[in-house]
């Protein structure tokens, strides 16, 4: 399956990160880094789908009956972390910490760990769900969350939905809930604000409303 090129670019700078470090801080002073001379993919233009009135609980309704019975605890995981796909399919029970209300996400998109604070909405979900004997969370593979997404939304025909848009939706959300850039960029694990904005979708009708 081919990456959009806001991952390309993402995985380029990570690999001219590493031979700058190399350069700098190795004393590998002759080594060239090969990402300077190729010529970087456009960044894509940003997504702003964000749920309609309504859709997350025909969503879950539907999820329910899916036979995938794990998407629609994914589905409220992702809303209520901002975490990415693979991350939540990553999920361990060893890094849930239901006394400090956490979740630790050792290996990520940029390779910054980061601790994710869980809302009791959050909390909830995990406790109900039951123990795996290999320890993860879940049963399945990022592609299958894709893929029992995608038949969910498919018969509910909702369209011009993805897995993703999720994590664009809980972003805006941190942010119309009035929390500081700071603190959502440390849920959400974005490096700056400018990434950060890629993935907050304010709705107009929402900011006219605070006009009064």
């Amino acid at each position: 399956m081919g990456k959009s090129s806001n991952t390309i670019r993402l995985e380029l700078a990570i690999i001219s990160h590493l031979f700058t470090i190399a350069r700098k801080e190795w004393g590998m002073e002759s080594l060239a880094n090969p990402v300077q001379m190729i010529r970087m993919p456009k960044a894509s233009a940003s997504r702003d789908r964000r749920l309609e009135t309504g859709e997350i609980d025909r969503l879950l309704e539907a999820a329910a009956k899916s036979k995938s019975r794990e998407i629609g605890p994914i589905i409220e995981i992702a809303l209520e972390t901002a975490a990415r796909r693979g991350e939540i399919a990553a999920m361990r029970w060893e890094h849930i910490n239901f006394e400090k209300r956490t979740w630790y996400i050792p290996e990520t998109k940029n390779l910054t760990p980061r601790t994710v604070p869980l809302s009791p909405k959050a909390l909830e979900v995990l406790r109900l769900l039951p123990r795996k004997i290999s320890g993860r969370v879940w049963g399945v593979e990022k592609d299958s969350i894709t893929q029992a997404f995608g038949r969910v939304c498919q018969q509910l025909q909702i369209k011009g939905l993805r897995f993703h848009d999720l994590r664009h939706e809980a972003t805006s959300r941190l942010v119309e809930k009035g929390w500081p850039r700071s603190h959502v960029r440390a849920m959400t694990g974005h490096k700056n604000s400018a990434m950060l904005d890629r993935y907050t979708h304010l709705r107009a009708e929402d900011l006219a409303a605070k006009l009064g």
